[in-house]
């Protein structure tokens, strides 16, 4: 679980005599660590917070992650491990999505700073997650005069580039560029991460550490194939799989249009694990495109499902896919891969530095059908490269 862990000192050291645990307050405004993974809204950043926080509170340090509240039935300090827990603090509406947070921060900041005030709280260190975030901890540097790291996990003027209809707000361009001007250090997840962060938006290299996420290897390991399928109740055959949410910049419509090109002696099934939270109909969709291809039989959606139960589907597989138009890491790659399961992904951004083409799976440089069928062809039908 050590990648996890972004090498904070566990203590300050003040006129040269050790001074107490270093606490951090963590921003993630609408990422909880505790909510359920593969809606809409949820995905690898999630993950990335829980075992950051956990790691790094057993190591010592003092932990605290503020969050929206998305449930008034969730209690609003929630212990996550040693040190560490997760802080609900209310902003809008009930189960407000991603989109309509932003009008909504000047509340979050408010009520974050009575609660810190309240609790009679001293914090030596903020580091936030996602522009929404970025946004509350350039306050609290000023309010509460410490450091401020920021996180991005996403970048909206990147994401803008390569699929334009998702119509990232100029707001967020705006806001991620005066993060980054003020935050005191930037952690990139990739080196391509950081080459977008300097070229789109002319942040200063000097601020930027390139520190990959990691995966606990202790949880995602390789099992026995067949007994992974007999957990889940699947036959003895090929297995594409595919793992997260479902959104367009996903590129799920493209893997599925692969499926048709693939030409093994035994024909594959595709299994696509996440949901898209039910409300932007992304599933109906990618179903008609099931539809016209006519290849019910070959595709199954599974929605959500656990951490426990993920690690039986990525060692069920005979390779994972990963066809984004953009990952700042992909978290799924490293997931795949400490399983045992080799990787076909897109060329780009994470990606490139995790998938070693040739090595553990193979990098496709074009967005079409022909290229990918070909990858994965390669790896379905020889048996040495599993």
């Amino acid at each position: 679980m050590g990648p996890y862990a972004l090498g904070y000192p566990a203590f300050h050291w003040v006129n040269g005599m050790e001074r107490k645990t270093l606490r951090v307050a963590v921003i993630s405004v609408h990422g909880c660590p505790l909510a359920r993974l593969g809606e809409k809204d949820t995905g690898g950043m999630n993950v990335y917070l829980l075992q950051l926080a956990r790691e790094l509170g057993l190591r010592g340090l003092q932990m605290d992650v503020y969050t929206r509240y998305h449930d008034p039935a969730d209690p609003q300090v929630v212990k996550l491990s040693e040190n560490a827990r997760v802080i609900h603090i209310k902003a809008g509406r009930w189960g407000e999505t991603k989109g309509n947070i932003y009008p909504h921060l000047p509340e979050f900041i408010r009520n974050l700073c009575r609660f810190v005030k309240a609790n009679d709280l001293r914090y030596d260190l903020v580091h936030s997650h996602y522009w929404l975030s970025g946004c509350v901890a350039v306050a609290l540097k000023k309010h509460l005069s410490i450091p401020f790291i920021a996180s991005f996990h996403t970048l909206g003027e990147a994401k803008r580039r390569v699929l334009p209809r998702e119509r990232e707000p100029e707001v967020r361009i705006e806001t991620e560029k005066k993060i980054m001007e003020d935050a005191d250090s930037i952690i990139a997840l990739s080196t391509e991460d950081k080459k977008q962060m300097i070229g789109l938006y002319e942040a200063s290299s000097f601020k930027i550490e390139v520190i990959p996420s990691g995966v606990d290897l202790n949880f995602f390991k390789p099992l026995e194939q067949r007994a992974a399928r007999g957990e889940l109740g699947l036959k003895d055959a090929k297995t594409i799989l595919f793992v997260g949410r479902i959104e367009p910049i996903k590129g799920i419509d493209l893997l599925l249009k692969t499926i048709p090109y693939i030409d093994c002696r035994e024909r594959p099934r595709l299994i696509i694990v996440g949901g898209d939270g039910g409300g932007n109909g992304e599933i109906t969709g990618l179903r008609k495109i099931v539809g016209q291809l006519g290849i019910e039989g070959d595709v199954t959606f599974t929605g959500t499902v656990s951490q426990e139960r993920l690690i039986h589907f990525y060692n069920a597989a005979d390779i994972c896919v990963i066809p984004s138009y953009y990952e700042s890491f992909g978290l799924v790659a490293v997931e795949s891969l400490a399983c045992g399961t080799p990787v076909v992904a897109s060329r780009v951004g994470g990606l490139l530095d995790t998938i070693k083409d040739g090595k553990n799976g193979y990098l496709v440089p074009w967005h079409c059908p022909e290229p990918f069928a070909e990858r994965m062809e390669l790896l379905l039908e020889n048996e040495a490269l599993r």
